[in-house]
């Protein structure tokens, strides 16, 4: 054997180990066990080298060089021991006293060093600037010249209010949309106010109709108003909207329940006055801090999320083609693996939030342009997240076919030899660990390249005489595999310098990201286009030649039995589907890289254009796309793209598709007798959609607010009540009701713990506070801003921005209120001590409404049309399944018959991203049901969360056959021939598939046990597969016949095999079954490539099957499983 020969065999099936290594060491290290196997001479073995992988060419991005330098795809771990120095040593620990005083300087100087370092950071930074806004905003009520501009009524508080609502602790695009919030949440505040006065004077005096006008105003200023907020907030669900939200119903409860003008039935605009006074001054407040503090850009956050996620995806991609190449599947549960997809989750959350806030600034400095191009680079971005997924999908499908093999009955099919390694020694330490009990599994260490084969290269080193595996010949024309292993083997030693090549090409692009301050220049290097095509041009050659050199040896082992060709074939197929998926992240990166050159001229022609201004562009632009030309309807359904659903956006329940049930008889078909029925037949239809139109969730939330404030609110009105509601400040009460109710009940709980917590500290702290100031207003403004500091910790550092925000409200409305009342300010608030206020009687009197107000929101929550976020979620995920169970009933190459020619997707642009976002939607549903009690259990939290993994598994299968189909191109003669015969096979798996989803949507929507009797997918999929290989084995045949090869001749194969084959023929085999005879196919010749396509969709197949599957035994841990004893009638 030649020098390359042996060369092959060290770099893919070699026993070696590095020198100085034990045997441990070498097994562990992907070498072949040798303990079955005595030595055959009692000397000293030398020590091979350690398996390498070939070096290949590959592209420097930076200069479109061709190298053969050595490079590893592996990414270090630096996780040592860490340094005792930088912690906190413990006084107990030490002997004497000069070693505790020691200790304790050394303790003091790591707090001193830690706390200096969170004060220079963007949170620390943050903490202080709401904690400075805060002490500025209460000048307000402490500072007499601030007071008096306010104003003589009370109310001063709330500019401290507002400035907690919208803290400084944000970017300047944040700041702008948070002041366009507060502008229109106090306009509309207004606007009621002054109705409900008008309204009041109208029908209370004038009209002398008091209680008329006392119904009125709560039946449309309460009930109404605040039930249009109620559903905005819903709506929209968004932080600052549900802020702007308290905001406007703090100014809708004060004026209508509490200042009197309503009441008295006068129309005063005082009250309107102080309040635009009061929102000017905690807007400019807040935003004169922001701006002149430690200012944060969106713009600037946004590139710098960019330019994270960009090297995160160059990590990821980098490790799943070493765990790939490696055959290590623990690559992807390693602490550095989940660390770069725990960075790039979190970074793309907050690249959408930093792309969102960036609008606002780009649109003010007059770059919309600019800021549409960012988003098409964080929307490529996207697209790279996702091919990701469908990377580790296909090495997942690998792994999950080589374990299934491994632990088939091989043993049976495959010639057993003392010297063969059944598993690879790519894999034999991957699987080392489930396969082989009795050797140690250990990590791959990082992939080496040899130096470049030449074949006139001798071997340097001497063959070992322990026992090895057959080696690889360096073609495979004269080789027959006797296991998958040898050839995903073969796979890599053709394909793997070349794949590792265009995956560190596109690493190292990934891993230079071109983004720097939005001011300053795009540095993209435009060799990197370049350098990507040509990277690509290399892996198609190889690619193309592995793939030809696998389905050769695939077809020097035709006198194996059909089941292991066919594990061959599936194999073969699932290394062409990776290599093709790899293929489609490339094609990503050149799209990526084409924003990237947009992004880059558009950044350089600095124009500023302020476009968004002109409105009517919209409008002819609107009208113009209502008048698209109509083409083929069914072409043009998929090509339709599916409406993005926001990041914030709920799952809204059961779609019209689902609850437009169409009636047998329509009222337009029904006859008419009279002029009773003409009336019936009129009105009928409307009145059934107007009903409609109440059932939906959020009209029925709105609604629900609406009756609930209208309830609590109608005790300021009535005589016998009114005194009380005043004196125990029901005000507070009802905007606490307004805080708590939340669209799900477990949302409520979780609001209405915060508030109820929050409130409670907040009173205690303004009980101490007062205490030691004695009403001092210096005094007080230091201890509030104390205060203030670890509230809005609690809100900027530690992500809760809920609770922080009710401890500070508590402390506003009644330190600064008291404070308000010494004032001597024009108020009826003599009861709780005038200008010697009892600042324990108001802060009890604080604590007891928004109780109050905390439990009336619960009752309604709970009793009027509740809506459980258990049942929120079970619905949204039984929809879910349905979803995907209808596109997968599509047929994903289906499409590919119908119109290769226009579009090859089955899946509808923006489809993929529309249930990635509704996945996302329900984990935040999933959180809600857990703070919700029933007497029957706790919500199974866990077992859910595996379930969404599972689903998620499955979205990135769909997701890699989507890239499959899409990135296929032109069908061939001979994929056109295979997608027909098999036609009838696929269209059962795919309604076989659907109706599986269909099952288990059932099952969770209606809490029932599962059978054991849903059907299997899989027998499905063996039938595709069987008649796959029939047609290849008849196929073959009758081309073997056609050309008149001979079957006695020596260079056609050996004479055995062939009568082996001809054996194989006439028996029956209960994989296939009975198929049918394979059509005349004339003058069409198939090659093996033709039949990739299938093969990769049945690998993707296998993958959902199996997903589901895992999804059937957790329902069945859930709600358990029928047998056919149970008895069910009673």
């Amino acid at each position: 054997m030649n020098g390359n020969t042996s060369t092959s065999r060290g770099a893919l099936g070699g026993t070696s180990a590095p020198r100085g290594c034990s045997g441990n060491n070498a097994n562990a290290n992907g070498g072949t066990m040798t303990t079955s196997t005595p030595p055959t001479s009692p000397r000293r073995t030398r020590r091979p080298a350690r398996s390498k992988l070939r070096n290949g060419t590959w592209i420097v991005p930076g200069t479109g060089e061709r190298t053969r330098r050595t490079f590893t795809l592996r990414h270090p771990s630096f996780d040592g021991p860490g340094n005792d120095d930088d912690q906190i040593q413990p006084l107990a620990t030490a002997a004497t006293l000069r070693d505790k005083a020691r200790n304790a300087l050394h303790n003091v100087t790591i707090s001193a060093d830690s706390l200096w370092a969170w004060l220079n950071s963007p949170k620390g930074r943050g903490t202080i600037k709401c904690s400075i806004a805060y002490l500025l905003a209460s000048m307000g009520t402490f500072w007499h010249p601030a007071a008096k501009m306010l104003g003589p009524m009370d109310g001063k508080h709330i500019v401290a209010t507002i400035v907690t609502y919208f803290h400084p602790a944000r970017t300047a695009g944040s700041q702008i949309e948070a002041v366009s919030i507060a502008i229109f949440a106090v306009c509309y505040a207004m606007l009621i106010g002054m109705c409900s006065m008008a309204t009041s004077v109208l029908f209370g005096d004038v009209l002398d109709m008091e209680k008329f006008s006392y119904a009125l105003i709560l039946i449309l200023y309460i009930g109404f108003g605040l039930g249009f907020v109620g559903w905005i907030k819903q709506k929209l669900n968004n932080p600052l909207v549900s802020v702007g939200c308290s905001i406007a119903s703090i100014g809708i409860i004060t004026i209508i329940t509490k200042e009197g003008s309503v009441h008295r039935a006068v129309f005063s605009t005082d009250k309107i006055v102080q309040y635009l006074k009061i929102l000017l001054m905690a807007t400019v407040i807040s935003t004169v801090v922001n701006l002149a503090l430690w200012p944060s850009s969106a713009r600037h956050a946004l590139r710098k999320s960019m330019r994270t996620a960009s090297t995160s995806l160059g990590r990821m991609l980098s490790m799943i083609s070493s765990g790939f190449l490696s055959g290590a599947e623990e690559e992807f549960t390693s602490k550095s693996f989940m660390e770069a997809s725990a960075t790039y989750t979190t970074t793309l959350s907050l690249m959408n939030k930093n792309a969102k806030e960036s609008k606002y600034e780009y649109y003010l400095i007059g770059q919309e342009k600019i800021y549409r191009h960012d988003k098409a680079v964080v929307k490529c971005m996207e697209n790279l997240a996702q091919s990701i997924g469908g990377l580790r999908s296909a090495a997942n499908t690998q792994f999950e076919l080589l374990k299934e093999i491994a632990t088939g009955p091989l043993s049976a099919d495959i010639p057993a030899s003392p010297n063969t390694n059944l598993f690879s020694p790519v894999f034999g330490r991957s699987y080392s660990s489930s396969f082989k009990r009795a050797t140690d599994s250990g990590r791959l260490s990082a992939i080496d390249e040899a130096p470049d084969e030449r074949s006139d290269r001798e071997e340097s080193t001497p063959t070992p005489i322990v026992a090895s595996p057959p080696r690889l010949p360096h073609s495979a024309s004269d080789f027959a595999p006797r296991s998958p292993s040898e050839i995903f083997e073969l796979f890599i030693r053709l394909l793997g310098p070349s794949m590792k090549s265009l995956v560190h090409t596109m690493a190292e692009i990934l891993n230079q990201p071109p983004f720097d301050t939005p001011d300053a220049p795009i540095q993209l290097n435009e060799q990197f286009k370049y350098s990507l095509g040509e990277a690509v041009s290399l892996y198609n050659e190889s690619r193309g030649k592995a793939l030809e050199e696998l389905y050769k040896m695939i077809e020097n082992a035709r006198s194996t039995s059909e089941s292991v060709q066919a594990d061959f074939e599936e194999v073969a197929a699932a290394c062409g589907h990776f290599s093709f998926s790899l293929l489609s992240f490339a094609d990503e990166m050149k799209k990526y890289l084409d924003a990237l050159e947009e992004l880059k001229y558009i950044s350089e022609q600095q124009k500023r254009t302020w476009g968004w201004l002109n409105v009517w562009n919209k409008i002819i632009s609107l009208w113009k796309s209502r008048r698209a030309d109509e083409g083929d309807l069914e072409s043009q359904a998929l090509m339709k793209p599916v409406k993005r659903m926001r990041q914030s956006q709920m799952p809204q329940g059961m779609p019209q598709a689902m609850t437009n049930r169409p009636e047998n008889l329509r009222w337009s078909d029904a006859p008419v007798d009279g002029w009773w029925d003409r009336i019936v037949r009129k009105t009928s239809p409307t009145i059934y959609r107007f009903l409609n139109f109440l059932a939906r969730d959020d009209i029925r939330f709105g609604l629900k607010v609406g009756i609930g404030a209208t309830l609590y609110a109608m005790f300021a009105f009535i005589p016998e009540t009114m005194e009380i509601y005043r004196h125990w400040r029901g005000e507070w009460g009802l905007l606490s009701f307004m805080i708590v109710c939340s669209m799900t009940v477990g949302a409520s709980n979780a609001t209405g713990l915060a508030r109820f917590t929050g409130t409670v500290m907040g009173a205690a702290f303004v009980v101490i506070n007062w205490l030691i100031a004695d009403g001092n207003p210096v005094a007080l403004a230091l201890l509030g801003w104390v205060v203030s500091f670890g509230a809005f910790y609690i809100m900027v550092d530690r992500g809760n921005p809920a609770f922080g925000r009710f401890i500070l409200l508590s402390y506003n409305v009644s330190s600064l209120y008291a404070y308000s009342l010494s004032q001597n300010v024009e108020d009826d608030d003599d009861d709780e001590g005038g200008i010697h206020p009892r600042i324990r009687e108001i802060a009890f009197h604080r604590v007891v409404a928004v109780t109050i107000g905390i439990i009336w929101g619960l009752i309604i929550c709970r009793l009027i049309w509740a809506l459980p976020a258990r049942r929120k979620f079970k619905e949204g995920l039984a929809l879910l399944y349905l979803q995907m169970g209808l596109i997968w009933k599509r047929g994903p190459l289906a499409i590919l018959l119908r119109n290769d020619a226009n579009f090859t997707s089955y899946m509808k642009i923006g489809e993929q991203a529309a249930m990635q976002r509704y996945a996302s939607q329900l984990q935040t549903l999933r959180t809600a049901a857990s703070n919700e009690y029933e007497l029957r259990g706790p919500f199974p939290y866990d077992a859910y969360g595996r379930m969404m993994a599972s689903t998620q598994r499955v979205l990135d299968a769909f997701h890699a056959m989507s890239l499959v189909t899409q990135k296929h191109g032109r069908l061939s003669e001979g994929e056109k021939a295979l997608l027909n015969h098999t036609a009838e096979e696929r269209a059962q798996l795919c309604a076989r598939i659907c109706h599986v989803f269909e099952v288990l949507a059932s099952s969770i929507m209606l809490e029932y046990p599962l059978t054991d009797a849903i059907p299997s997918v899989m027998v499905i999929r063996d039938k595709l597969l069987g008649k796959i290989f029939r047609f290849r084995k008849e196929h073959n045949a009758s081309m073997d016949k056609m050309l008149g090869k001979d079957d006695n001749n020596p260079e056609n194969g050996n004479s055995s095999n062939n009568t082996n084959n001809n054996n194989i023929n006439n028996k029956s085999s209960t994989m296939l079954g009975a198929m049918g005879s394979v059509p005349d196919l004339g003058d069409v010749t198939l090659e093996e490539p033709d039949y990739a396509l299938l093969y990769a969709y049945a690998l993707v197949t296998g993958q959902v099957a199996k997903e589901l599957k895992i999804l059937e035994k957790e329902l069945e841990g859930l709600f358990g499983r029928l047998d056919e004893d149970a008895m069910l009638l009673q």
